[in-house]
């Protein structure tokens, strides 16, 4: 399932990132994976680069993808749909 647009695909994906932080050990291996550090991940939080990223590490370990998906209420191929879109 294709996210709709950008905006759908960035509010998935901002929800997704909210949803990777709220759980210590998910959070700390997205930032020590992707090199970033708490105050830039503040100030890119919004960047369809940095939020891609963020769904590329969930769909590289399928169990965080399904947690953050469960948690979000969304399938796991949503989140997949809305990283191609903000990566197109």
């Amino acid at each position: 399932m294709r996210a709709r647009s950008t905006n759908d695909a960035e509010t998935l994906a901002l929800s997704a990132l909210a949803a990777t932080l709220t759980d210590e050990r998910r959070a700390r291996r997205f930032l020590d994976l992707s090199g970033i550090d708490t105050e830039e991940l503040r100030l890119q939080a919004a960047e369809p680069a940095l939020l891609a990223a963020l769904l590329r590490f969930l769909e590289a370990h399928e169990p965080d993808l399904i947690d953050v998906a469960d948690a979000m209420g969304v399938k796991p191929a949503e989140l997949v749909a809305a990283r191609e879109d903000l990566e197109a």
